[in-house]
């Protein structure tokens, strides 16, 4: 686990580096298209998703099995390598980051450009103040999905565990949508991914918590965490609008469907260019105190 986190520090999510993910999108996107269509299509959504899990947990299982068994180096080198691969905390940063400074650097257009790229809202007619929110909701939304939620697997699971855990989520970010085309087709995807995200997202919150040392994220968390439409992202989302004394939230456009999400927070307050240095710093923080604590119940386990 240290090894691929720290892989995951120096290299981030190369776009032309091989990784499981792609794979897994290859082959939603193949099975999407063959079988979303004509009738029963809640029915082939659910037959879908559970027999790709299913395999990719049994896969993921039996190498697994079978490299522990060729010795520790290749074994730890196999963990580490997935482990890695798990992990999106440096990508997540980094295409934060990418899009304050674009905005920052070349204006509004090239902002809204730059964040098209990691959010599914339309991003055509935010304005400034709304692409930095959006970027700080998708950021704290994303620390749970992309970071907590893989070593929770992980912890649990193992590599079977995390690997099926990435399945389900890229599941829910390709097919998980109330439009028509996906409604019936994505509706098992989407509620699954929820039933997985349920402890991670609010553990999200409380390391968010833990390493800012903010009362107002207690507060924001206990007020607003179950105002979200989502039964999680409004957990990390409210720990960091209350850690920045923000306001996130409020209507926007999915594929060109009006949601009219709730607020969270009051205080419309300018976000200003600096503060993506202390979100990013509450990225690291939160996602390292969950390897530490990984670690101590591993070994306490193992002691006792």
């Amino acid at each position: 686990m240290i090894a691929g986190y720290l892989l995951d520090l120096a290299l981030g999510d190369p776009e032309q580096f091989p990784h499981p993910v792609k794979f897994f999108g290859n082959i939603i996107g193949f099975s999407e298209r063959s079988l979303n269509k004509n009738r029963g299509r809640f029915l082939k959504g659910m037959l879908l998703v559970t027999i790709l899990c299913g395999v990719c947990f049994l896969v993921f299982y039996f190498v697994s099995a079978i490299l522990i068994n060729q010795g520790w180096v290749v074994y730890t080198a196999y963990s580490s390598i997935f482990v890695y691969f798990g992990l999106a905390n440096k990508g997540l940063i980094n295409e934060g980051k990418k899009v304050f400074d674009v905005l920052n650097k070349e204006g509004i257009e090239a902002g809204r450009k730059q964040l098209s790229r990691i959010v599914g809202r339309d991003t055509s007619n935010l304005s400034i103040q709304q692409i930095r929110i959006a970027v700080l909701e998708t950021m704290s939304e994303n620390l749970s999905d992309g970071v907590i939620a893989p070593l929770f697997y992980y912890a649990v699971a193992g590599i079977p565990g995390m690997m099926t855990y990435k399945l389900i989520n890229t599941f829910d970010s390709m097919i998980g949508y109330r439009s028509e085309r996906y409604e019936q087709f994505g509706k098992f995807a989407a509620r699954l991914d929820d039933v997985t995200n349920f402890i991670p997202s609010r553990l999200t919150a409380v390391l968010m918590i833990g390493v800012s040392f903010s009362k107002s994220a207690i507060n924001f968390v206990l007020l607003y965490g179950n105002k979200h439409k989502s039964p999680n992202a409004g957990y990390p989302e409210a720990a960091l609008a209350g850690i920045l004394d923000t306001r996130f939230g409020g209507p926007n456009t999915y594929h060109g469907i009006l949601f009219d999400k709730p607020f969270i927070g009051k205080n419309d307050r300018i976000v200003e260019h600096q503060e993506i240095k202390k979100v990013i710093n509450i990225n690291h923080k939160a996602c390292l105190l969950m390897i530490i604590l990984i670690i101590v119940l591993t070994l306490t386990t193992c002691y006792v």
